[in-house]
């Protein structure tokens, strides 16, 4: 069938930029190497330090959209606080 895209919004934990630097290379492999990634960038706070990620998955349904989240390195280090996705129309 179509894939579909989801929006995966992901905001770190307090204090956690040391966090998300240790772990960048490897994320940023497992989206090179999982391929399914179309558009993808950290939250900033307005001091310009990274502060969550929001990454647009083009998947087959939420349950591919999950494991990826789940796997994502960032996720098993626990950056994270929060992690939200959802099925996201591309309009504009």
């Amino acid at each position: 069938g179509q894939n579909m895209l989801y929006c995966l919004i992901c905001i770190d934990k307090k204090s956690s930029l040391q966090k998300r630097m240790v772990n960048r290379a490897e994320h940023l492999s497992y989206v090179a190497e999982t391929g399914i990634v179309k558009y993808a960038g950290p939250f900033l706070s307005e001091d310009d330090a990274m502060i969550g990620s929001l990454i647009i998955i083009d998947a087959e349904d939420l349950s591919v959209a999950e494991d990826w989240a789940k796997n994502d390195p960032y996720n098993k280090a626990g950056l994270f606080q929060r992690r939200e996705i959802f099925r996201f129309k591309h309009l504009i």
